[in-house]
């Protein structure tokens, strides 16, 4: 294992590597678009003046700021409520490698629905003010940081003392079992882990995120919502919600059925998905530049176009394996590649691979329109930030 030699193994360098990187990485994202313009060279400049370490040290908030600690309590313990108590059919995803079925409760469209109706109806009475996490975004991001830490730090002694079912073990490095994970669908007093870090963490906060950015730019711009910050949300807000109403078919994706719950998937959930997924959102909150009515029809027009592909293609996939490939794929029976692999115990299965619709155009394809949906809900910040003038 990498952990015995004298120096750790390359297995062991990269998550150490990765694990020192990232948390800083999100704070400098989230500094660069604050407080710089979105101007990356700027802060490289600035880093070579200063140096690096105590440029990052100096910039970085606080990660005990009260309300940004009462924020994220508060919408956790709400997720973890929804995600239990919201009526929803009960699902039976893929069978995993030791024989374990993960049994989930179908009700992500309800609780985000349910969600995003709490944010607007806390608003509008002015129970709540919406910009604060902008205000408070640094904040968030330092103290998620340092949760997402404790958690996995959690998730680690778990797996060792109490691991939920057979789908968990040790890789004989403490480095790589912190990183990677020892549990496949680790679960907590009857909650399933994966389904709160990565869909009503993670992708719930990357919609309520986005939407009191918008509250921000409204309250810039005397009550107005900018034409290019509008394009910008609604579109990802459709993605999003093509997210949740086909969330049980993400149960049954590869990164809940591989994908261990470590720092890889945690972290990122709680961690990257906020700072970064929402950061061109954050940056036009206080940056949108002005744009035409027809460029901003073109852009939503294509993004929209690109996101019903990306969920077409998912779907094209998910209902092919959920048939064993009987069904039709734009109109005829698709073609297929069966694939026999031996599990843990010694049983030989097989795994179907589909060949036809969106995925004959080309290997992997979900991720060209994914990509490309992305593109348009920042090309409304035309050529502003990055670089400066």
């Amino acid at each position: 294992s990498g952990g015995k030699g004298i120096l750790p193994a390359r297995e062991t360098l990269g998550p150490l590597f990765l694990m020192a990187t990232t948390p800083a990485f999100s704070i400098v994202f989230f500094h660069v678009c604050a407080f710089m313009d979105g101007n990356f060279l700027a802060f490289a400049k600035l880093c070579l003046e200063n140096g690096l370490f105590s440029t990052i040290y100096n910039i970085w908030p606080s990660a005990t700021d009260p309300q940004a600690v009462k924020m994220i309590a508060a919408f956790g313990v709400f997720e973890l409520i929804l995600q239990k108590y919201m009526p929803g059919k009960e699902f039976k995803a893929t069978v995993t490698p030791k024989g374990n079925v993960p049994i989930y409760k179908a009700n992500g469209m309800q609780s985000y629905i349910f969600t995003l109706s709490t944010l607007i109806s806390l608003a509008y009475f002015d129970v709540i003010r919406p910009a604060l996490v902008y205000d408070k975004f640094g904040e968030i991001l330092s103290s998620m940081n340092a949760f997402a830490f404790a958690f996995c730090a959690m998730l680690l002694i778990k797996g060792h003392v109490a691991p939920t079912n057979s789908d968990s073990g040790t890789n004989g490095n403490m480095v790589i079992d912190f990183y990677w994970g020892m549990e496949l669908h680790p679960r907590i007093l009857g909650w399933d882990v994966k389904m709160w870090t990565n869909c009503r963490m993670g992708m719930m906060f990357w919609a309520v995120g986005i939407l009191c950015f918008a509250h921000k730019n409204m309250e810039l711009n005397d009550g107005v919502l900018q034409i290019g910050m509008a394009v910008n949300v609604t579109l990802q807000l459709i993605y999003i919600s093509k997210f949740f109403f086909w969330e049980m078919g993400y149960m049954c994706s590869m990164d809940i059925q591989h994908d261990r719950a470590g720092y890889y998937i945690c972290w990122g959930c709680l961690v990257w998905v906020p700072s970064v997924y929402t950061s061109h959102s954050f940056y036009l909150a206080g940056n949108a530049p002005e744009i035409s009515v027809l460029t901003a029809a073109c852009i939503f027009i294509f993004g929209f176009f690109m996101i019903w592909i990306n969920y077409d293609s998912d779907n094209q996939r998910y209902i092919f394996r959920q048939t064993h490939g009987e069904c039709l794929i734009w109109g005829k029976k698709p073609r297929k590649i069966v694939a026999e692999y031996t599990t843990d115990s010694g049983e030989t299965k097989k795994s179907l691979l589909l060949l036809d619709g969106w995925w004959k155009v080309s290997r992997h394809f979900h991720y060209m329109p994914e990509i490309l949906s992305s593109l348009c809900w920042g090309l409304p910040a035309l050529n502003s930030g990055l670089v400066g003038p």
